[in-house]
């Protein structure tokens, strides 16, 4: 159903049994696919491409112009894979060139007044709380939760099965399956109780997490010995390449350097 009080551009392509309510802008060169729902004042601007399932709240704006000094005007893209909830006043910038674009993947909740910089990637099954923001270039990887104001600053990566604390300010690479807290955000364990309930992580891969990270952040050693006592003491497994995978390619630069006790 399409409100005949919506603005709907002829251009804009829309999928099977899609619901534009009262007041909704889609603007032109959009595409939104079967199933979505796009409630009162959401706008879905140029360069958006929305997959099946998607709900987007009031007031949110899908593909907004993106907020940096590169950007020279060209035709950009945003990306929303399938089955998302965008909850009000998110914003979700376009990427700044025609390559590339910003990226949100399938299953992602995303909750009120959040914002989503230019050319950043949600890779799927993310969790973002209210007011939680990320700049341009970011990479936030599967199944990782960021509580309700958490920053994550240009250019950050973020591994699997994250638990980003409220409030947090992330200024490097977050290696997965850890719990960071306080600011500056510091290692504050493994996130066991998320890869249980939602990741089907073994006890002895959460084990082996533990084991490895102890190395990294509580054996008052370098970084890149610290990969080597991994190497050493766990046997190769899924897990143990994701940590050591991650790790060397952001060139052992991670974020909390050392374990603070709570």
């Amino acid at each position: 159903m399409i409100s005949k009080l919506a603005h709907v551009d002829p251009s804009a392509k829309l999928g099977d049994n899609v619901t534009v309510h009262a007041f909704a802008y889609i603007d032109s060169n959009v595409e939104i696919g079967d199933n979505c729902e796009i409630m009162p004042y959401a706008s879905i601007i140029r360069g958006t491409r929305m997959g099946r399932g998607n709900k987007v709240y009031q007031g949110a704006i899908i593909g907004a112009d993106p907020q940096d000094f590169r950007w020279k005007g060209e035709e950009t893209y945003c990306y929303i894979g399938d089955d998302n909830v965008i909850r009000e006043h998110v914003i979700i910038n376009r990427g700044i060139t025609s390559e590339g674009g910003t990226r949100v993947g399938d299953g992602c909740f995303i909750m009120a007044e959040s914002h989503i910089g230019h050319d950043s990637h949600i890779v799927g099954k993310c969790v973002l709380g209210n007011g939680v923001t990320i700049a341009g270039d970011a990479v936030i990887d599967e199944g990782t939760i960021l509580s309700s104001n958490a920053i994550v600053h240009e250019k950050c990566r973020i591994g699997k099965f994250v638990l980003v604390k409220g409030g947090c300010r992330i200024g490097s690479n977050v290696p997965p399956y850890i719990i960071v807290a306080h600011n500056p955000a510091t290692y504050y364990g493994v996130n066991a109780i998320v890869m249980r309930k939602h990741g089907g992580f073994t006890e002895s891969e959460i084990d082996d997490i533990a084991k490895a990270y102890r190395h990294i952040y509580q054996c008052s050693t370098s970084v890149f010995n610290a990969l080597k006592r991994i190497e050493a003491d766990i046997e190769p497994s899924r897990v143990r390449e994701e940590i050591l995978g991650f790790i060397r390619d952001n060139n052992l630069k991670i974020v909390a350097d050392r374990f603070i006790d709570a």
